[in-house]
């Protein structure tokens, strides 16, 4: 499986703390690769680097063959790389396919048919004409996932998107995730679901202060006692099914 994306020796500090410390991690062309870790480890700020939210202090981000590190947000959008955030950012006081279009790469006679696709896609068609800022909270996670989806990424981040949703949306969109999979998209997920992760990923990256204590299968990951080390004081199984 060749590497679709990776980064190497990646660091960044913010004042006094280390918030990466040359982490490295690898995402296959075609698969779903998860980044788990306890809170504050360094997984958002990893995300922040990889997509040109944050400008690494050392080490590379590489796209395929192509380094990205440090590049603009709008310039590793344009390459391929869509993301979704921990806190959704939707344009509140457009309509929801009005914020679709935004998105969208599609010249104006094909950008409304592909946009809609999306949305109806992700289950929210029928809020084409609402502002998206009446939507609820699980409706924003999907317009967002539309947003992404409508620029027809390379490799898609989800920053939690399984957080603050129902068992139901949950469960929607992981089947969203992997009908999208199978049809060849790459996927990295940060997620505090242990559930949802270790069901949907081929692969799990496990940080710890900004450093990569574990990657293997979920299998390995969920026994290995790293992992359960940098677990400690913290319940690794939160967002199980009871």
């Amino acid at each position: 499986m060749s590497m679709l994306l990776r980064t190497e020796g990646v660091r960044k500090a913010y004042g006094g703390v280390q918030a990466l410390d040359a982490c490295e991690i690898e995402v296959g062309e075609g698969s779903v690769a998860g980044l788990i870790g306890p809170n504050g480890s360094g997984k958002t700020t990893l995300f922040n680097v990889i997509t040109g939210y944050a400008k690494a202090d050392a080490g590379h981000v590489y796209l395929a063959d192509r380094k990205i590190t440090n590049l603009a947000p709008d310039k590793v959008f344009a390459l391929g790389i869509g993301r979704t955030f921990q806190l959704t950012r939707i344009f509140a006081s457009l309509t929801v396919l009005e914020n679709m279009l935004v998105a969208s790469r599609h010249g104006r006679g094909s950008a409304r048919k592909h946009a809609m696709e999306q949305l109806d896609f992700v289950g929210i068609a029928g809020h084409q004409a609402e502002l998206a800022g009446t939507l609820s909270y699980g409706q924003r996670k999907l317009l967002e996932l539309a947003y992404v989806l409508v620029a027809d990424p390379a490799v898609i981040l989800l920053d939690e998107p399984a957080g603050g949703v129902n068992l139901s949306l949950v469960n929607h969109i992981a089947d969203r995730i992997r009908e999208l999979n199978a049809a060849g998209k790459t996927f990295l997920i940060v997620e505090h679901n242990m559930e949802f992760v270790m069901g949907l990923c081929d692969r799990v990256t496990v940080l710890d202060s900004g450093t990569v204590v574990a990657a293997g299968p979920p299998g390995i990951i969920r026994t290995d006692r790293r992992v359960l080390n940098a677990y400690l004081g913290e319940d690794l199984d939160a967002g199980e099914d009871e």
